[in-house]
C-alpha cells in the first residue's frame, strides 16, 4: 500500500539533485512509511530527537521494511552500573557499527539513532576490523588461541554464559556471548576443527538454531583513548542522513559535521523558512477515547468518501473484539492488518488512505520490542539463588535441619568411588546422604534470616515437629472444608448474562486481558449466574488487573439493579479504588462513591440516606461500612480487598454478611502451589499470574549515588510531568538527605514521610501528595503497600543492597501503573564493599524487571506470609522451624491422609503404594568431574533428575546434557538407568532395590497389613514369578518378602529383568 505517491516522488527527485531537501506536513508514523516506500540504496541514518521517538521510529520501520535492514544506534549507557539492560545498549551499538563497516555497494541499511549517541565516540575503522573474531564450521582453528583472543579482546570467562563479553569452555566445547548479537554461540570442537556453531538460549542454555559462520565482536562501545573517532567519519560520503526536529539538537557538536552528507529535514528548521518544500497532506488520527460509536461512524464517512482505512494492530484477537464491537454497531467493517503496529495513526488526504493503530483506539499503551535486546537470564538467577553453598542449613525429611557440606566421594568396601552430598547435624554428627535420594532435601527458607535450630540425630524432636504440624493443617482444613458445604446448601442471587454495556466496559480496559484474567473473570460471572452464593478468591502480584476483575463484577451486580460494597483496609485505598472504579464507568449508567475517616459526617448521613434508599450503586470503604448505620436496600455483592489486613470483630461481622451475599476476595499475598490445591476443597480460587501482555517492565537500573545523574533522573521525571518517590530507610537520616536532593533540584517541592509519624499526619501528606501538590515523596519502605499513583513514575531507592529482595520487588511495584514508562533506580556503595549476598539479590531484582517475574523467585519469602495468613500465626511457626519446601512437603502429605480419612478425594495422581524407593548398588554411578565441574551445577542436575517422573522426561534431559556439556560419559549413562529402575520399583511396590555383587534384590512393602497384598498389582507379580521361575526367586523371612535374581551383570540388564514384572 503506496501515501502520497506524487510528493514521494517529487521527494525522491529532489533527494537524487539536491544536498539538501527540506519537506512540510509530514508527521506520524507516515514519515517512516515514506522512507521505506523511497526504497534508496545505501546507508541512510535517522536522527531524532530522544531515545523514546528513536525507539518508535525503529519499531515502524521493522514493520514496514522487510529483512533485517534496520538497526538501532543507541548510546552506551556509560553512567550505569553492569545490567542487563547496558548489555543490551553495548550489542544494538557495537552490531549497527559492525553492520556500518561491513557494508557493500548496492545494499539498503538504515541506522536509528538520536543526538547522545551520535555525541559518544567509537573506535576507528582499523581497531574495530582488528577487534573481529570471525570462525566458520569446518575451519581449523587453534582452540587455545581462540581462548587468548578472547582474553585479549576483554571476555571474561564464566562457568554459563549469561550476559554479553563472557565465555565459558567445558570440554570440546567454547560458549561466546558476542557483543554482535542478542544470543550466545555454542562453537563444538573435532580437534583443532570447528564441528558445528549454534546460536544458545541464556535461559536454558539449549541450542536454537545451527549457523555456518559468526563474527565475534567485544564491546566497541567502551573504546580507550587511543584510536577513537566519531560515527560520522566512519560512515561513507553517499549516505543520507534524514534529520527529524533538528532544531532541538542544531547547536550540538555533531551538527556541524553532517554537512558533509546528503540531508533531508522533516520539517523546516525555523532558521530556513523561506527553502522550497516537498508538501505533505497528512493529519493525524481523530482521536476516539474509547468512543465506539464515534469511530464507526468515522469509518463510514471515510468510506463513503473513497478513502481506505486500515487498523493494524499486533494481535490478532485485539483485531477480532474490535470487528465485532463495529459489527454491533452496524458498521462497515474496515481492513485489518494483524502482526504488525504503527505508533501513531494518520490519514493522507493525497491517497485518500487512513492507518489507525489499535492502542490508540483503546487508548493504551504502545509497547515496542526493539531487535537485538539481551534476554534477561532469569534462570541462571534462579539457580544461583537456590543453589547449595557449604555451611547453607539444609533439611532432610527424616532427619530434621543440618548444614550442608558439599559433595563428597567416598569408597565403597571394594574400593570404588561414590559420590555423596554431606551433611553435618548437632554435636558433629554427619548423615552422608547418596545422590539417588537428593529429593529428600532442600535448602532451609524461611522469612526470618535468623538462622534455625539445628536437629539431634536419633532425638525425637523432629519427628513430633512434623506430626503436629500435620494435625493442626488437618484441623484447619477440616473447618474450611464445612464452612464450604454449608454454602453451597444456602440459596443465593442468580445475576442475569452480560448486556452490551458490560461488553463495552470490558474492550474499554486499557491493557489487553491476560488469560488468566480472562479465566478469572469467566469464573466470576458463571459463580454470578449461579443460584448458589458466590465465594471466591482471587490472587495476583502487584498490577496484575485484579481490581479490573472486580470492577467488572461490580458493574455486572449494579446491571441487575444490585448494590456492591467494596471493603478496603486503609483510608487511602478507599479513596483509591473510588477513583479507578470512577474513571473505568464514568460513562456508565452507575453511581459511586466512599466512605473513610476523611468524609464529614454530613457527607457519610447523605451516602447513608442514599444506600438504604437504593440511589446509591456502589459504595467503597474502610471497615467503617460493616459498622452501625450502613444499611443497604438490595446488596448483591461483597468485594474484599486484603481481607488477612482486616481485624477479628470485622472478619466475624463478614462472616455474617458472606453466608448469602455472593463475595469476592482480592489478595496480592501469592498462596503457596501445595495450600492452593489443598483449599480447592475449601474454596474457590482464581490465580493470575501472567501480567498484562501491553504493561512495559520497569526499567530497572543499579548506580552509584552521583550528584548529576541523580539530578537528570529527577528532572526527566518532573519535566513530564510526573512525580518522584525517593526512598531511604533511615529515618534519621531523612533531614539530610532531603537538604541534599534540594541542592541539587532547588525549586523541587518534597514532603517526608515515615512510620512514626502520627497516622493522620501520614495519610494527609500522601493524600496531598496524591493530589500533585509536592513532586517528591521522599520516606522510608512504608510504601510498599498497596499504594497506587499512577502519576509517580520514577522511583530512587538509597542504600539498596540493604533492602530484601520482597521488599524491593514490592517497592519498585509501586510504579509503571499508568501506560507511561517507569524507572527504578537503585543507588548503591561500589559493588566490591557490598556482600556477596547482596549483589545477588540485586543481580536478582534486575533480572526480573518484567512485572510478575517476581512472583516465582523474590517471592520465597512472601509465599511464607501468605502461608502464615492463610493458616493462621501457628503455622508461621511451624514454616520457620523447618524451612519452606519442608512444610509443603508435609503439608501435601497431610492433605492426602485427610482424603483417605474423611473420604474427601484430595488431588492425588496414581496410586502409589510407596511413596520411595531406595536404590543401593556397588555399579559407578555418578556426574565425573571431567564432565561438569561447577560443584553448585552438578548438584542441581543431580537434583533434577532425581525428580524425573517418566521416560519422555529422563530422554528429553539426556538431549540437554549432551547439548550443554558434550556427549554423556558412561557413568552419566549408569545414573539414568538408575532413576528409571527406582521409577519402576515404586511403581511395582518395592521399598528398597539392591543391586550388588551379580545380585538384584527387591523388597516388598515391610506393612503387612498393607492394601498393597490385596492389589490387583502385587496378583500380577506373583503371576509374573511363577511364570519365569528360572529368573526369580521369592523369600520370606524375619515377616519380610523379598525376590531374589541372579546373574545381574549390569545396571541396564536389571531394568530389563523388572520390566517382565
Amino acid at each position: 500500500m503506496l501515501i502520497s505517491t506524487q510528493s514521494v516522488n517529487k521527494l525522491a527527485e529532489y533527494i537524487e539533485n539536491r544536498k539538501e531537501t527540506f519537506c512540510s506536513g509530514l508527521f506520524l508514523s507516515a514519515r517512516w512509511m515514506v522512507v521505506s516506500q523511497l526504497d534508496h540504496q545505501g546507508i541512510q541514518m535517522i536522527i531524532l530527537p530522544d531515545r523514546d521517538s528513536a525507539e518508535y521510529c525503529a519499531a515502524d520501520l521493522y514493520n514496514f521494511i522487510e529483512g533485517d535492514r534496520v538497526y538501532f544506534l543507541p548510546d552506551s549507557g556509560k553512567n550505569l552500573e553492569r545490567s542487563n539492560y547496558k548489555s543490551s545498549l553495548g550489542v544494538q551499538r557495537t552490531s549497527a557499527l559492525g553492520k556500518i563497516l561491513e557494508f557493500e555497494k548496492g545494499e539498503q541499511l538504515i541506522i536509528v539513532t538520536y543526538p547522545a549517541a551520535l555525541e559518544e565516540p567509537v573506535p576507528d575503522k582499523g581497531k574495530i576490523s582488528g577487534s573481529l573474531l570471525r570462525l566458520s564450521v569446518g575451519d581449523e582453528k587453534d582452540y587455545d588461541e581462540i581462548i587468548r583472543i578472547l582474553f585479549n579482546n576483554g571476555f571474561e570467562r564464566v562457568d554459563f554464559v549469561a550476559e554479553p563479553g563472557q565465555f565459558a569452555v567445558r570440554g570440546a566445547l567454547i560458549d561466546i556471548f558476542s557483543y554482535s548479537f542478542n544470543n550466545p554461540f555454542r562453537i563444538s570442537f573435532f580437534g583443532d576443527e570447528i564441528e558445528s556453531i549454534n546460536v544458545f538460549d541464556t535461559n536454558t542454555q539449549l541450542s536454537k538454531e545451527k549457523i555456518d559462520h559468526v563474527d565475534i565482536y567485544p564491546d566497541l562501545s567502551l573504546s580507550d583513548e587511543s584510536g577513537k573517532t566519531y560515527i560520522h567519519d566512519i560512515l561513507p560520503d553517499d549516505t543520507l542522513v534524514w534529520l527529524d526536529s533538528s532544531d532541538m539538537y542544531r547547536n550540538s557538536g555533531f551538527f556541524s559535521d553532517l554537512k558533509k552528507f546528503r540531508t533531508v529535514y522533516m520539517e523546516l528548521p525555523l532558521s530556513r523558512q523561506d527553502e522550497e518544500v516537498v508538501i505533505f497532506n497528512i493529519s493525524p488520527q481523530p482521536v476516539f477515547n474509547k468512543n465506539f460509536e464515534l469511530l464507526t461512524e468515522d469509518i463510514r464517512k471515510r468510506i463513503e468518501n473513497g478513502y481506505r482505512v486500515r487498523i493494524y494492530g499486533e494481535k490478532q484477537s485485539q483485531l477480532e473484539r474490535l470487528k465485532s464491537i463495529l459489527s454491533q454497531n452496524g458498521g462497515i467493517i474496515p481492513e485489518f492488518v494483524s502482526g504488525s503496529n504503527i505508533h501513531n495513526g494518520f490519514i493522507d488526504n493525497e491517497n485518500k488512505v487512513c492507518c489507525y493503530s489499535d492502542h490508540e483506539i483503546f487508548d493504551r499503551f504502545h509497547r515496542v520490542n526493539i531487535r537485538r535486546t539481551v534476554e534477561k537470564s532469569e534462570q541462571l538467577t534462579i539457580n544461583d539463588l537456590t543453589s547449595f553453598a557449604i555451611g547453607d542449613y539444609i533439611v532432610h525429611i527424616d532427619y530434621g535441619v543440618g548444614i550442608f557440606g558439599g559433595l563428597v566421594r567416598m569408597k565403597d568396601d571394594k574400593g570404588r568411588m561414590h559420590e555423596v552430598v554431606k551433611l553435618t547435624y548437632k554435636d558433629n554428627d554427619v548423615v552422608f546422604v547418596s545422590v539417588h535420594a537428593l529429593h529428600k532435601i532442600s535448602r532451609y527458607k524461611s522469612k526470618d534470616s535468623e538462622p534455625p535450630k539445628i536437629h539431634k540425630l536419633g532425638s525425637k524432636a523432629w519427628q513430633n515437629l512434623k506430626a503436629s504440624t500435620k494435625s493442626k493443617v488437618k484441623d484447619i482444613a477440616k473447618d474450611l472444608i464445612k464452612l464450604y458445604a454449608k454454602r453451597k446448601s444456602v440459596k443465593g442471587f442468580a445475576f442475569s448474562a452480560d448486556t452490551y454495556m458490560q461488553q463495552e466496559l470490558e474492550s474499554s480496559f486499557m491493557y489487553e486481558d491476560t488469560p488468566d484474567q480472562e479465566k478469572a473473570v469467566y469464573a466470576v460471572k458463571r459463580d454470578m449466574e449461579d443460584d448458589c452464593p458466590m465465594d471466591r478468591l482471587v490472587c495476583g502480584d502487584v498490577g496484575f488487573g485484579k481490581t479490573e476483575v472486580a470492577v467488572r463484577a461490580a458493574f455486572k451486580a449494579v446491571a441487575d439493579s444490585k448494590q456492591v460494597a467494596v471493603l478496603v483496609p486503609t483510608t487511602i485505598l478507599a479513596l483509591q479504588h473510588f477513583n479507578t472504579f470512577k474513571s473505568r464507568l464514568k460513562d456508565l449508567p452507575c453511581n459511586i462513591d466512599y466512605v473513610s475517616r476523611l468524609r464529614t459526617a454530613k457527607e457519610i448521613s447523605d451516602i447513608q440516606k442514599r444506600l438504604k434508599a437504593g440511589t446509591l450503586d456502589i459504595v467503597i470503604g474502610t471497615h467503617k461500612l460493616i459498622g452501625k448505620g450502613f444499611e443497604f436496600k438490595d446488596l448483591g455483592l461483597l468485594i474484599i480487598d486484603e481481607e488477612q489486613k482486616f481485624g477479628v470483630s470485622a472478619k466475624e461481622k463478614l462472616r455474617q454478611l458472606k453466608a448469602s451475599v455472593d463475595t469476592l476476595t482480592l489478595t496480592a499475598t501469592p498462596i503457596p502451589r501445595t495450600l492452593q490445591f489443598s483449599l480447592l476443597g475449601a474454596r474457590d480460587l482464581s490465580i493470575i499470574s501472567t501480567p498484562p501482555p501491553n504493561r512495559i517492565p520497569i526499567q530497572t537500573e543499579i548506580m552509584l549515588f552521583d550528584h548529576d545523574e541523580v539530578r537528570k533522573i529527577i528532572n526527566y521525571e518532573l519535566n513530564r510531568g510526573g512525580q518522584v518517590f525517593f526512598v531511604h530507610n533511615r529515618v534519621e537520616e531523612l533531614q539530610s538527605i532531603e537538604d541534599i536532593l534540594h541542592r541539587l533540584v532547588p525549586d523541587m517541592k518534597i514532603c517526608v514521610a515515615h512510620g512514626q509519624m502520627e497516622a493522620k499526619v501520614l495519610e494527609n501528606k500522601i493524600l496531598d501528595f496524591m493530589a500533585g501538590d509536592y513532586d517528591m515523596l521522599l520516606c522510608t519502605t512504608i510504601i510498599e503497600n498497596g499504594l497506587d499513583i499512577p502519576n509517580a513514575n520514577t522511583i530512587i531507592i538509597n542504600q539498596a543492597q540493604n533492602i530484601g529482595l520482597s521488599d524491593l520487588h514490592q517497592l519498585r511495584g509501586r510504579v509503571g501503573r499508568s501506560n507511561r514508562r517507569a524507572f527504578c533506580y537503585l543507588i548503591v556503595p561500589p559493588l566490591v564493599s557490598m556482600t556477596e549476598d547482596a549483589r545477588r539479590r540485586l543481580k536478582a531484582i534486575e533480572s526480573f524487571s518484567d512485572l510478575g517475574s517476581g512472583f516465582n523467585i523474590a517471592m520465597q519469602d512472601l509465599d511464607i506470609r501468605g502461608a502464615g495468613n492463610l493458616l493462621g500465626a501457628e503455622q508461621s511457626g511451624f514454616i520457620t522451624d523447618m524451612g519452606f519446601e519442608t512444610y509443603q512437603k508435609i503439608l501435601a502429605e497431610a492433605m492426602e491422609e485427610l482424603g483417605m480419612e474423611t473420604g474427601i478425594s484430595t488431588q492425588s495422581k496414581d496410586d502409589n503404594y510407596v511413596s520411595d524407593c531406595t536404590i543401593e548398588t556397588d555399579q559407578l554411578a555418578l556426574i565425573p568431574d571431567t564432565y561438569i565441574d561447577v560443584t553448585a551445577e552438578k548438584i542441581r542436575i543431580y537434583k533434577e533428575l532425581d525428580s524425573l517422573t517418566s521416560d519422555k522426561e529422563i530422554k528429553q534431559m539426556k538431549v540437554r546434557l549432551a547439548d550443554r556439556f558434550g556427549e554423556l560419559p558412561e557413568e552419566l549413562v549408569r545414573l539414568f538407568d538408575i532413576v528409571r529402575i527406582r521409577q519402576l520399583g515404586q511403581k511395582l511396590g518395592f521399598e528398597k532395590i539392591i543391586i550388588k555383587n551379580g545380585v538384584m534384590i527387591s523388597f516388598f512393602i515391610s506393612n503387612p497389613l498393607s492394601q498393597y497384598y490385596r492389589s490387583d498389582r502385587f496378583s500380577k507379580i506373583l503371576e509374573n514369578i511363577s511364570v519365569n521361575p528360572k529368573i526369580f526367586e521369592l523369600k520370606q523371612n524375619d515377616n519380610k518378602l523379598r525376590i531374589f535374581v541372579r546373574n545381574v551383570d549390569g545396571i541396564s540388564k536389571a531394568y530389563e529383568i523388572l520390566s517382565k514384572l
